[in-house]
């Protein structure tokens, strides 16, 4: 199995004209190197954070060519396996997430990573490894890596881990896939602005799917289905995301839209994902018995 540096090449804008760095065929399984968010810069609590280069922020491993892809296609992005180091750090500061009002100067803790735990001060803290930035070129402008959209990007959900699958719509040829921004800990929300931030590396199996057609990515595990949206508010992506995720699954079942409806009022779930990016990103979540017993197959 090929790895891919984040020596090779790095963006920090998804964005259809960017060079790609390799080209893989369909059904390929890659391993691929990030720095963290910061570009690997706070490597001490000494480091003064407000001095940092804050245009190197989010960078995203890539972007990667997927042979076969074409606008109106689907990829499918299968995460085999999280690596993360062994130190992890997080900031909080002025107009920074949603306590930042409350602060007057840029702070960071460096975290330690040990025996599946963050450590924290005394605390040892559950480890979860998982990707904050994630996606495919937009269409149109292109979009800069801390900003989550119908690409996916900066959409910072904490389910985005080992064993789920990703789905993105293909907005260009090829998808130009890229992916950063991995946290050894992170609760919905995100609300200071950063997870645990740490560099690591993401082994990930890129599928073309034809014949499917989705507007917004969609991610599965062993017992979810799950539709993502982000908007500029959180109330607006909570109600797209449910309605994407009702509206798919009428589609696929043709049951009457009333049906679908009292269903996931009674076993679906609106959450949050992340509350602090210039987009917020929320996710609706059905359990994937109940699309068992409907007979739904959502995607593929």
């Amino acid at each position: 199995m090929e790895t891919l540096s984040y020596n090779e090449g790095i963006i920090y804008e998804f964005n259809k004209d960017n060079p790609f760095i390799k080209k893989v065929a369909s059904g390929t399984t890659l391993r691929i190197e990030t720095y963290d968010c910061f570009q690997n810069q706070i490597q001490s609590e000494e480091t003064e954070v407000a001095n940092i280069d804050w245009d190197k922020i989010n960078p995203a491993t890539g972007p990667i060519y997927v042979e076969n892809a074409q606008l109106g296609d689907v990829l499918k992005v299968k995460i085999e396996k999280i690596e993360i180091g062994d130190q992890g750090v997080m900031v909080i500061g002025p107009d920074l997430g949603i306590m930042g009002d409350r602060f007057e100067k840029m702070e960071s803790k460096i975290l330690s990573i040990q025996d599946d735990h963050v450590i924290f001060n005394d605390l040892e803290l559950p480890l979860h490894k998982m990707i904050g930035v994630i996606g495919v070129a937009p269409k149109g402008d292109g979009i800069n890596c801390g900003t989550p959209g119908a690409h996916g990007g900066n959409m910072d959900n904490k389910m985005v881990t080992e064993g789920a699958t990703l789905y993105f719509p293909v907005f260009t040829e090829g998808a130009l896939f890229s992916l950063g921004d991995f946290h050894a800990a992170m609760g919905d929300g995100e609300v200071s602005v950063s997870g645990v931030e740490v560099p690591g590396a993401a082994t990930v199996t890129l599928e073309v799917i034809k014949g499917e057609t989705i507007r917004q990515p969609l991610l599965e595990n062993d017992e979810v289905f799950s539709q993502i949206y982000s908007a500029e508010t959180l109330d607006e992506a909570a109600k797209e995301a449910t309605r994407e995720m009702i509206d798919r699954i009428v589609a696929k079942s043709n049951l009457p839209i009333s049906d679908v409806t009292m269903l996931m009022s009674a076993v679906g779930q609106a959450e949050i994902c992340q509350i602090v990016d210039p987009l917020m990103t929320a996710r609706f979540v059905v359990p994937k018995w109940l699309l068992e017993k409907l007979d739904v197959t959502l995607i593929g």
